[in-house]
């Protein structure tokens, strides 16, 4: 009898000290820099992230890093306060089929998820690059699905708008092209501002690149497409058609031949502010800004949004402390305030890479992201009253 009280009594102390190993403590604030472990205790793989508020929950979307710096699919974890993620595992993921857009040793980039009110579905846009075609497919691609978890449905990847110029395209040399006069004059108006316009004739039939990007959904429910195009001189910004599921044709280049990727977008009082990095490569650099009254533009440069130090390296405002912009999120109930979203890229060990989630404010129109080391959503309130 004794002997069965002691088995019982060592599987019920075995039992309560998995429970207690299975059960992580709660986040109650971002750290920045630091392994961002969800529910699990493991690091949180999803670089190049975009965030989707559906209902209560909060969907974060991902780049899935192996240890090399390949990306192999879509990964997907949930959240109710923003501190504190569960894993869902990967909604689209690489396939075994030679040739296929999506085959093993492509690379999933930047993924981004909106939800359609309309058609009811959740729609997913990421760049893609084919394999074995290094970084010159530059290619976008859209998957959907019935729910925010996923498995999202492959539907294809293309260059955007083939045999469309841009709205805001010099009419002059729009005509010179089409009418096949002499270009010379022109094409110098362009290179005051380190740009000629070649890259837009050079794609014009296949359509244009597309690489770093984003999505933004207005509050008139049209959707837009914000990416790298023109080799990362130029940004584009799309419209989305109804569904959401291709281009409408209409189209903007923003601060052209200024070099910009990573781009990052919301709306505040009528108002878009736009923020992005430099082309260094995996090295970081002095992030930007710029704001505009429309969509469409005009925008104009408000310079380096960042504010503060990052005591772990020593790196300020003139390498955006380490990282690189992938999103910004609206907090419910704090208007004009943003979690600002950051990669610290590790290109040697990809799946290592860090996060820095940060605050940002909207304050005499510009946008604001300022370091802070430990910091909770409450940290807004003083700057609201």
């Amino acid at each position: 009898m004794y002997r069965i009280f002691l088995l019982i009594a060592a599987f019920t102390i075995i039992c309560d000290y998995t429970r207690a190993e299975d059960t992580k403590p709660e986040r109650s604030s971002f750290i920045s820099y630091e392994l961002f472990p969800d529910a699990k205790g493991e690091h949180i793989n999803a670089h190049g992230a975009g965030m989707l508020q559906y209902g209560d929950i909060f969907y974060l979307y991902g780049e899935f890093r192996t240890r090399g710096a390949q990306a192999i699919g879509v990964s997907c974890y949930k959240s109710l306060d923003l501190y504190n993620w569960e894993n869902i595992g990967l909604v689209l993921v690489n396939v075994d089929i030679a040739g296929h857009d999506i085959e093993k040793g492509c690379l999933f980039e930047r993924p981004k998820v909106i939800y359609n009110v309309t058609t009811k579905k959740f729609v997913l846009w990421f760049h893609l690059e084919l394999k074995g075609h290094g970084y010159a497919a530059a290619r976008t691609a859209v998957a959907v699905s019935d729910s925010p978890e996923g498995p999202f449905e492959y539907i294809k990847s293309f260059r955007p708008t083939p045999e469309m110029w841009p709205m805001n395209y010099s009419q002059e040399f729009y005509r010179a092209y089409n009418e096949n006069i002499d270009k010379t004059g022109i094409e110098s108006v362009w290179s005051s501002d380190g740009f000629t316009g070649k890259y837009l004739e050079r794609d014009l039939l296949e359509g244009q690149m597309s690489r770093d990007m984003t999505l933004f959904v207005d509050s008139n429910g049209r959707a837009f497409h914000i990416a790298a195009s023109e080799e990362n001189q130029t940004i584009h910004i799309r419209e989305l058609t109804d569904d959401y599921l291709d281009f409408t044709g209409r189209f903007v280049r923003v601060l052209p031949g200024a070099s910009n990727e990573a781009p990052a977008i919301c709306k505040y009082n009528g108002m878009y502010y736009l923020i992005s990095s430099g082309c260094t490569g995996w090295a970081p650099n002095p992030a930007r800004s710029a704001v505009a009254p429309t969509i469409w533009g005009p925008w104009v440069s408000t310079g380096n949004p960042c504010r503060g130090v990052n005591p772990h390296n020593n790196m300020g405002p003139e390498k955006t402390w380490g990282g690189q912009s992938t999103y910004l999120q609206a907090i419910p109930g704090k208007d004009g305030c943003y979690l600002a979203m950051f990669d610290i890229w590790r290109p040697h060990d990809q799946k290592d890479s860090r996060y820095l989630w940060l605050p940002a404010y909207i304050k005499d129109g510009r946008l604001i992201v300022t370091w802070q080391d430990k910091w909770a959503l409450d940290w807004f309130d003083d700057l609201l009253k």
